[in-house]
């Protein structure tokens, strides 16, 4: 059977992040902070929307593009973020979560052995599409030193005759950098020099502590070659509901869109229902949900630092990317003893690509209690490694 099988599909890793997840599930009395899920529920006001769209029969299929109603309160949501005007009509849709828009914003831009620049460590999925989509994937490696922030330098050297693309993602999974706007001027020039797409994975863009997030595509000649993609997962607790959209230039939503009506149809129904509550009134919620996140992310970064634990303290998302190179073996050695010794679920970094080989990454998408308790065995694991 197996001849009969994809090679391209043969040669792709299965998720180091559900690896983990998995084993961890098979361990009784483990404490998981590898998923990046939040262990918020989604908020009444949105559930009820569902509930009362569902019980009023509004059950049937939508238009490829979704519910225009939610693709008017997506562009004034956008708006009063970025201050980018995008048409409702032709430059929005929605997907089957942010995964979807990824997938199908590749396989819409790329030709056969386009090269696509993306930084890592990045989330795991991204790197697997771009190989699945025909296109020849090019990590930049992102460094600590420079709080895990492109440089301007870094793509100018990355940047080839065949790059078609740049694939960024912040604030980021797994490290929890952000870039702020002079950090992004200083790539708008590369980018529109070398006529570069850019495809902006924004997902956590209502995660961000001490200052507002900014999108790329806000810069100037940037809005027309950004696909932007966001989602209602992570910044409303939505994460079941699969729904996520993406904004940009007409001609480029009208070609995903084509792909998405083939392969998907439209989204969830009820699911848009729910969403357009998010967008509409969910701003509260996130804000305090975000707040929850900060207080847990200074605790963890101070529990880390405690511990001699070398860590960048994230500016945004809910992770942390703590060095664990002292020890002397691979991230996926040390999270599988970890796991096996004090039953304590992180993720290696190297799920996250070559790049991310030396950290692991943990989310403090958990209660404090939860948090406390993983750290007493964290540190009780490290005491013993540190003694052998």
């Amino acid at each position: 059977m197996r001849e009969l099988l994809s090679q391209k599909v043969l040669q792709l890793k299965p998720s180091g992040i559900r690896k983990f997840f998995d084993v961890a599930n098979e361990v009784p009395g483990v404490i998981s902070l590898g998923v990046g899920e939040p262990d918020f529920d989604t908020p009444y006001h949105i559930r009820e929307a569902a509930v009362q769209a569902m019980q009023s029969g509004k059950t049937f299929y939508t238009a490829n593009h979704g519910l225009l109603e939610l693709r008017r309160e997506i562009c004034n949501y956008t708006y009063r973020k970025t201050g980018l005007k995008y048409d409702p009509e032709s430059q929005v849709m929605i997907t089957v979560g942010g995964s979807e828009a990824i997938d199908i914003a590749l396989r819409t831009i790329i030709n056969p052995g386009d090269e696509i620049l993306y930084i890592e460590p990045s989330f795991v999925s991204y790197l697997p599409c771009i190989i699945m989509a025909d296109g020849v994937p090019v990590p930049i490696e992102l460094k600590q030193e420079n709080r895990f922030r492109l440089t301007r330098e870094q793509l100018e050297q990355a940047v080839t005759p065949k790059s078609k693309a740049l694939f960024i993602s912040y604030p980021n999974n797994p490290t929890g950098a952000i870039m702020e706007r002079e950090d992004l001027e200083a790539l708008a020039d590369v980018i529109e020099r070398h006529n570069l797409l850019v495809i902006s994975d924004e997902i956590y863009s209502e995660l961000t502590y001490g200052q507002e997030h900014v999108s790329l595509a806000s810069l100037p000649g940037m809005k027309e070659r950004t696909i932007m993609i966001n989602g209602f997962s992570k910044n409303f607790a939505m994460t079941g509901w699969r729904l996520g959209y993406a904004l940009g230039n007409q001609e480029v939503i009208e070609q995903m869109i084509k792909v998405h009506q083939y392969v998907i149809m439209c989204a969830p129904t009820v699911s848009q229902y729910g969403a357009m509550e998010a967008m509409a009134n969910g701003e509260a919620d996130a804000a305090s949900m975000r707040e929850s996140y900060n207080q847990r992310r200074r605790y963890l970064h101070h529990e880390l630092e405690r511990l001699g634990l070398p860590c960048f303290q994230p500016e945004g998302a809910f992770y942390m990317f703590p060095d664990i190179r002292e020890f002397g073996m691979s991230s996926e050695d040390f999270a599988m003893d970890l796991l096996n010794q004090e039953k304590v679920a992180v993720v290696p970094g190297s799920a996250f690509g070559e790049s991310g080989e030396g950290f692991v990454r943990i989310s403090y998408a958990y209660s404090i209690a939860e948090l406390k308790e993983a750290l007493a065995r964290i540190e009780r694991y490290i005491q013993k490694k540190r003694s052998e």
